[in-house]
């Protein structure tokens, strides 16, 4: 059955939208998938014109779907779908803007719209997931990602196609399938092209949180690992709660049969570098930037170590605020992430940022996903080349 794509552009790119060209119909015995698929265009790389939509149409050979997203004058979203998608596969592209909540807002009226007008499927292909970052417990707050997840499903959405998740099991708090997409081999492939003597690199984890993914790319690129540790480092896990690392109490009424065993409160040893760095290049690597102020330390660090030159990567490159003055004022040399989230803005403000497309992979999760292919090449051996 022939499959089309809806796009959620920014309110103002509406009038982008086409109604795809009429096919014609299959010869007999070929009735059961149509080769036209949805192309990945718009916002997932920074461009709503130009080469870009030429190249995409060429990869999947599809046209979008015509639909409308825009706000009443009260600020409430409302989207119209204009063309039949009764009994369709439909595949819904959302980047997520410096507006979260309204992007968020688009993408679940998009999809209730698509369920009440009876789709087959609806696919959300959401290169960051927002909220992901609210994925555990702390103190009396929530786990918004699991609500949002439960949200999206409500809504009428049956499969997700993301990368780079914050935490790999925030694909247990969805009811459908879940396609958690890696950059890594994009990034590697840059640090092999664009760095000169990156065989003279050291890998660097700017926590002890990150040293997983730092040691993966480490193990790949056949180059040493560093890790920084220490009371400069200010992480997820370090912040106060109550189950897991009690501040001491003083003269605190126990009550009589309660009495607990009493737990001294974290203490962060000195700063402390493991691995050497000196006269090396290092590549501080994670899955999001957005506050940089921790990236900005250490990269001082790094420096005081020895390390001549500082390379920042990561999927996910929010960078939120004053992240570009900051990274500019810094010694940090480049910042390279991907086009997960739209930043066109932030390069302008900071040449340091460069950015690595990664829509072929999501084109290709389309097209596989379309024709009922598997998926597992897509997380073994991914060429870069078209």
């Amino acid at each position: 059955m022939p499959k089309k794509l809806l796009l959620l552009p920014p309110l103002s790119a509406s009038s982008a939208f086409r109604v795809p060209r009429a096919r014609p119909a299959p010869p007999a015995g070929h009735e059961r998938r149509s080769h036209r698929l949805p192309s990945l265009l718009g916002q997932l790389h920074g461009r709503l014109h130009g080469a870009g939509q030429a190249h995409h149409r060429r990869r999947l050979g599809a046209e979008l779907g015509k639909s409308v997203v825009y706000q009443e004058t009260n600020g409430e979203t409302r989207v119209e779908i204009k063309e039949s998608v009764r009994g369709q596969d439909i595949f819904i592209i959302q980047t997520i803007p410096r507006d979260v909540n309204t992007a968020v807002m688009e993408l679940l009226i998009m999809a209730y719209a698509l369920k009440t007008a009876c789709a087959r499927n609806i696919i959300g292909v959401i290169p960051y997931f927002p909220y992901s970052k609210q994925s555990k417990m702390r103190k009396r707050g929530s786990i918004v990602c699991k609500l949002l997840a439960s949200m999206l499903a409500k809504a009428g959405l049956t499969h997700i196609i993301t990368m780079d998740l914050h935490q790999k099991e925030i694909q247990g708090f969805f009811s459908f399938p879940v396609d958690n997409l890696r950059a890594s081999p994009f990034l590697l492939q840059y640090i092999q092209e664009e760095i000169p003597n990156y065989r003279n690199a050291v890998i660097v984890a700017k926590s002890p949180d990150a040293a997983k993914r730092a040691q993966s790319y480490a193990e790949r690129l056949r180059l040493g690992l560093a890790v920084i540790h220490g009371e400069a480092q200010c992480t997820e896990l370090d912040m106060d709660d109550g189950r897991h690392s009690p501040p001491m109490v003083k003269n605190a009424t126990v009550h009589p049969g309660l009495e607990l065993p009493l737990m001294m409160a974290k203490e962060k040893p000195p700063i402390t570098v493991v691995g050497d760095v000196g006269g090396r290049i290092a590549i501080i690597v994670d899955d999001i930037i957005d506050d940089v102020e921790s990236f900005v330390a250490a990269a001082e660090i790094l420096k005081e170590r020895g390390a001549y030159k500082i390379y920042v990567m990561a999927t996910h490159g929010i960078l939120s605020a004053e992240a570009p003055r900051l990274i500019e004022e810094s010694s940090v040399d480049e910042v390279v992430v991907t086009n997960t989230v739209p930043h066109e803005v932030q390069k302008l403000q900071c040449p340091k940022i460069k950015t690595v497309d990664i829509s072929l992979i999501l084109s290709e999760a389309i097209r596989r996903i379309h024709n009922g292919e598997s998926m597992a090449y897509l997380f073994r051996n991914i060429t870069v080349d078209d």
